[in-house]
């Protein structure tokens, strides 16, 4: 699975938007991608593949949330 299908599989059994660093802590802990390096998911990297994908995340109030 690659991040950003991780990040929309969280966001939408979740039914509602995250911060960052809640949304990586969510992937990490379902074990839904694996980094190359093997160290876990940051928010910072959650952050970048939302704002690298403005067709599927929007940000705000702070959350990262699907776009409907």
């Amino acid at each position: 699975m690659k991040i950003e299908e991780a990040m929309v599989y969280v966001l939408a059994t979740s039914g509602h938007g995250m911060r960052a660093e809640r949304l990586s802590e969510e992937i990490n802990e379902r074990g839904l991608f694996k980094r190359r390096d093997g160290r876990p998911v940051d928010g910072r990297m959650v952050y970048a593949v939302a704002m690298s994908h403005p067709d599927t995340f929007v940000k705000s109030g702070g959350r990262i949330m699907l776009l409907i």
